[in-house]
């Protein structure tokens, strides 16, 4: 009887086995990094679509907002020309420049400024009202000041680049666990090395935000210091055709500058990552 029920059950099963479909050569294609691909880049192109219909079907004066492929056939030339690669290239230096001299001094300035929280408590109604000035406001100052050239471009980037860095670096020093602090002097650590070897690791991550603000605010100034008294640059660029009309170039200049800032975002959310790895390890677990 038991033989009966153990034979039957195995024919039962390889009839249910045998009618499975056989898995064919697309199935065996990893779905998983197409749909993430899609999900990231679904927004992207309902817009592109949008842009490039909406023009085209006259519902927006195409002189306006000219059709997207108007403005990658634009972007094209421009590349050929080899004319958006000079003014790039002006632009990533001056960007470059003040986001890595604003960072470095406000990262310093922040670990210190978080580590003694008196003098933070003396500080922060400047630094607050400092923060809060919008920085165009403040750019014919840096005119005045510095003159029609350089020095103020820099100046103006440094001054937009210091204050994420600088806040979110206090923000991180101060919120250090208590416990490890408390763990590290117990074992007599000195000054110094709580510093670089427990607090420093800590605000790690609190500061690697503050540095992916400071890099946007860095490339956000400098199209604005870029359209004043500049005869170069993404900015300038954007400017010139802009005033002569030359619409679907000066969009082309808008994508590139976007296409930069979402290149340099992406760059630091990887170096975020590598070095916060055992951040997301200590979640793990």
């Amino acid at each position: 009887m038991i033989e009966y029920v153990v034979s039957n059950f195995r024919r039962a099963y390889r009839a249910k086995w045998e009618a499975k479909p056989k898995p064919g050569r697309f199935s065996r294609i990893p779905l998983a990094p197409v749909v993430n691909i899609l999900e990231k880049t679904i927004g992207i192109i309902l817009v592109v679509l949008i842009w490039e219909l909406t023009p085209r079907l006259e519902l927006i004066d195409p002189f306006l907002l000219p059709p997207f492929s108007e403005v990658i056939h634009s972007l094209f030339n421009l590349v050929m020309t080899g004319e958006i690669f000079k003014h790039f290239s002006i632009s990533i230096t001056r960007s470059a420049a003040g986001f890595f001299i604003g960072i470095g001094i406000a990262i310093p300035l922040g670990i210190f400024m978080g580590w003694y929280t008196k003098l933070e408590e003396v500080v922060d109604p400047l630094v607050q009202a400092c923060r809060n000035s919008s920085v165009l406001a403040l750019y014919p100052v840096f005119l005045l000041l510095f003159g029609i050239g350089e020095v103020s471009k820099m100046a103006i980037i440094i001054w937009g680049t210091i204050w994420p860095s600088l806040l979110n670096t206090i923000s991180g020093v101060k919120n250090t666990d208590p416990l490890l602090i408390k763990a590290a002097r117990s074992m007599g650590v000195s000054k110094l090395t709580l510093l670089y070897k427990v607090i420093a690791p800590a605000a790690l991550p609190s500061i690697l935000t503050g540095v992916r603000l400071s890099a946007a605010s860095s490339i956000l100034v400098l199209v604005a210091a870029e359209m004043i008294g500049a005869n170069a640059g993404l900015g300038f660029m954007i400017f010139y055709f802009e005033e002569r009309y030359a619409v679907p170039e000066m969009y082309a200049g808008i994508i590139t500058m976007s296409l930069f800032g979402v290149t340099v975002n992406y760059l630091l959310v990887a170096l975020e990552k590598r070095l916060t790895g055992w951040k997301e390890k200590v979640a793990n677990e």
